[in-house]
């Protein structure tokens, strides 16, 4: 399967949905694809946020 992303107006939402639903294929807005990998993140991490910070200086600062 293929992702595509598509701009589209506002207006063509609910057609593109209707077709979407008619053909078999999934849609998604960006919101939605945002918000179920939020959802799918681990709620507790075994980190510090000292040790976080120390990886983003070691990215941010490695160059």
């Amino acid at each position: 399967m293929d992702v595509l992303v598509q701009n589209i107006p506002q207006t063509d939402v609910i057609f593109l949905e209707e077709l979407a639903r008619r053909m078999g294929w999934t849609f998604q807005t960006k919101e939605n694809v945002l918000r179920n990998y939020i959802n799918t993140r681990p709620k507790q991490v075994d980190l510090s946020d000292a040790e976080i910070m120390d990886e983003v200086y070691a990215v941010r600062y490695s160059k």
